[in-house]
């Protein structure tokens, strides 16, 4: 047996066993990567097989709910057509109850608002002038009964 103490190995022949060392703990790490990428790469399809299974029942829910989405959206739209029909329809009936009755109503309406005012006023002023009447017929008293104060004839003891 050779031993390096003996000699045996030259420094070129170390060199390569150095080497040599070198690269079977390199091939070793690189295994070891490649082991490891390896599970990498396995957990990853796990990953997108599991996510496509769940993503493609999930897919039909969405198309499921599109499509009733859309059959709501056809029935507003029904509906909102009959509501406009309502409301034209309502609008036409306005206009031939204003044209109609609408004129004549109005006319009714300011005539008795007329009588009303001007019975209001006429009793206002009837009002009025009994008042001004009860007024000036007790100042005509106050008068009339100084006046009598003073001519009355003063008696003697006083």
């Amino acid at each position: 047996m050779v031993t390096l103490a003996d000699g045996g190995l030259s420094g070129g022949e170390v060199a390569g066993l150095i080497v040599a060392v070198f690269w079977a703990v390199l091939v070793c790490f690189i295994a070891y990567v490649l082991v490891k990428l390896g599970k990498v790469v396995g957990e990853a399809g796990k990953l997108v097989s599991g996510v496509t299974d769940q993503t493609v029942p999930l897919l039909g829910e969405v198309t499921t709910s599109v499509v009733h989405v859309n059959a709501e959206l056809e029935r507003v739209d029904a509906i909102t057509a009959n509501v406009q029909s309502i409301t034209s329809n309502a609008s036409a009936l306005t206009a031939v109850f204003a044209a109609t009755l609408g004129s004549p109503a109005i006319k009714v309406a300011a005539f008795t608002y007329g009588v009303r005012r001007t019975m209001g006023d006429r009793n206002e002023k009837d009002v009025r002038k009994r008042v001004q009447r009860e007024i000036k017929a007790e100042k005509v008293a106050r008068k009339a009964t100084k006046r009598a104060s003073k001519s009355a004839p003063k008696s003697p003891g006083k």
